[in-house]
């Protein structure tokens, strides 16, 4: 298996499609929005399933699929602060402030959706 999928559940499909594509270096796969779109970059398949798509039904006991949570979307970068400023100067909301540890740095930032994305530089040397 060459290309890894996840799934997110979407509020707004052309937003997101147009946040992933422009912001974060996505390459668009399939267009069936408004309900859903598919995203690659670096052999990952994010699929965006918003209203009307397979992947936000409701559970069988009613449960909504929302957007939200801490497991996240993990890409890694060359210039963490680089990105981060770019970012903001897009109006991008973050989660997290750059936070260093033993592996490297990170910040986490919300997709149009409130999904988070991490961002992550690993330490060098």
């Amino acid at each position: 298996m060459s290309t890894v999928g996840l799934r997110y559940i979407i509020d707004d499909v052309p937003a997101a499609m147009r946040f992933y594509t422009t912001l974060l270096g996505f390459t668009l796969e399939r267009d069936a929005s408004p309900a859903f779109v598919s995203v690659v970059r670096d052999g990952v398949r994010l699929l965006l399933s918003g209203e009307g798509s397979s992947g936000k039904r409701s559970l069988p006991d009613g449960t909504q699929q929302i957007p939200g949570g801490w497991n996240r979307l993990h890409l890694e970068v060359t210039d963490l602060e680089e990105e981060v400023a770019r970012l903001r100067a897009a109006g991008v909301t973050f989660r997290t402030k750059i936070v260093t540890g033993p592996g490297g740095a990170q910040a986490i930032l919300d997709d149009p959706s409130g999904n988070p994305v991490e961002l992550f530089q690993p330490r060098r040397g």
